[in-house]
C-alpha cells in the first residue's frame, strides 16, 4: 500500500515522502493515528501543494535572514562595564550579555549562535561571529569601555590632582 508520511517516522521516512508498506500495518497502526494519509491522486496533488509551500516559507525565511545579517554585519556594540583599580572588569562578558545586548537594540539573537570561545575579561575591541542558519555568518565589533560614571569620576580625581 503506497501512503504520504504526515510526519517523521522513525524507520520508515522523513515527513512528506511516499512508502509503500504493508497493508495491514497500514490500516492498524498508521491510518489510525493519523500519521499518513494514503497516496490518492487528491493526495498527491495535496502532497504537492504541501511541498510548494514549504519552498515558499523556506525562501521567505533565507531573505529574512540575509537581510537580518545585512544589518547586523559589521555591528559596533559599546558594553559599559565597572572595571577595578587594577583595569580588571567587575564581569565577564558572555555569549548571554552580548545577545541581551543585542536584543536592547532590537536583533532577536540566541546566545547559541554566537561564537565566543571564552568570556571577554578586560577592556578594548573585539570581534564576535554570529552564525545563523543556512550557513550564514556576521561579524560585529565588541568594544568593552568604562562606565560613564566610572570615567567622570576618573576625570574628577585627575583634575583634583592638577
Amino acid at each position: 500500500m503506497r501512503i504520504i508520511l504526515l510526519q517523521d517516522i522513525e524507520n520508515l521516512g522523513k515527513k512528506y515522502e511516499i512508502k509503500t508498506v504493508k497493508h495491514g500495518y497500514a490500516r492498524n497502526f498508521l491510518l489510525p493515528q493519523n500519521l499518513v494519509k494514503l497516496a490518492t491522486k487528491e493526495n498527491l496533488k495535496w502532497l504537492e501543494e504541501q511541498k510548494k509551500l514549504l519552498a515558499k516559507r523556506a525562501q521567505e525565511e533565507l531573505e529574512k535572514i540575509e537581510f537580518l545579517v545585512s544589518k547586523i554585519d559589521g555591528l559596533e556594540l559599546l558594553i559599559p562595564v565597572k572595571v577595578g583599580e587594577q583595569g580588571q572588569l567587575f564581569e565577564s562578558i558572555t555569549d548571554q550579555r552580548i545577545s541581551t545586548e543585542l536584543k536592547k537594540l532590537g536583533f532577536e539573537i540566541k546566545k547559541e549562535q554566537i561564537e565566543l570561545k571564552e568570556p571577554l575579561k578586560e577592556l578594548g575591541e573585539f570581534m564576535v561571529k554570529i552564525n545563523f542558519t543556512h550557513a550564514l555568518e556576521a561579524e560585529i565589533r565588541i568594544i568593552i569601555s568604562l562606565e560613564e560614571k566610572q570615567k567622570e569620576e576618573i576625570f574628577e580625581d585627575e583634575e583634583k590632582r592638577e
